[in-house]
């Protein structure tokens, strides 16, 4: 990757530098116990926030999930999925999906950290894997079709404005919370970011650039209840 005639952004080098010495939470590669325990658990699974500079810009790769699929069709998410038993950990199973997803090799990856895990209203522990892909011309997506109906690009700071966003109260055993819906425009097309890849975002977006979002968050207490990572 680095014989390539590129240039690697000066803002995303800081700010992989500053993640990397700052993260708390590590891969686990090399962990038995982690390994062994979260083959026992089907219900984890793994997203990969892939961030790309391009002009003043930093973007986030996000698709639009294929209608044929059962759950969650036509949402916008991050590429991932659940873990395969092969999969070591979380940080290749969110380089497999999103390898089988949307034909990125793992190669291209600089994977920075290892987010802290989201637990969805289902009991399904979503872990982010941050990465950086410092070649963005060397990545041509491939789509799965069955899978992915398209792929579009989106400002990470835009998770931190006000502008183009929605917000709906909601209730849960108790907790009064906010869902956060931003429309954003690309291939001619209003894709509409929300729940948990909103709430994923928001939280990236304020880690990597270091400031509150312009609104009150008051994300779902569900999200981060206790949980295990081993």
């Amino acid at each position: 990757m680095d014989s390539n005639n590129f240039s690697r952004s000066r803002k995303l080098l800081d700010i992989s530098q500053r993640l990397r010495q700052s993260s708390s939470i590590t891969p686990h590669s090399n962990d038995q116990l982690y390994q062994s325990e979260t083959h026992k658990k089907p219900n984890r699974s793994a997203v990969l926030i892939c961030l790309f500079n391009q002009g003043d810009e930093i973007y986030v790769i996000l698709t639009k999930r294929s209608s044929k699929l059962s759950s969650y069709s036509g949402h916008v998410s991050l590429p991932g999925g659940r873990t395969d038993e092969g999969d070591a950990d979380d940080i290749r199973t969110a380089l497999r999906e999103a390898e089988e997803e949307i034909g990125l090799d793992p190669a291209l990856v600089d994977v920075v950290t290892v987010l802290e895990p989201f637990v969805t209203k289902e009991n399904v522990t979503v872990v982010p894997v941050l990465g950086i892909l410092w070649n963005k011309q060397a990545f041509n997506p491939v789509l799965n079709a069955d899978e992915v109906e398209s792929i579009f690009y989106a400002p990470l700071e835009m998770f931190l404005k006000d502008e183009n966003r929605r917000h709906e109260d909601r209730e849960f055993q108790g907790d009064k919370y906010v869902l956060h819906y931003f429309d954003f425009k690309a291939n001619n097309m209003v894709y509409v970011i929300w729940a948990l890849t909103a709430g994923i975002l928001i939280s990236t977006a304020s880690l990597v650039f270091q400031r509150p979002p312009e609104f009150e968050p008051r994300m779902p207490k569900f999200w981060k209840k206790n949980y295990s990572r081993f």
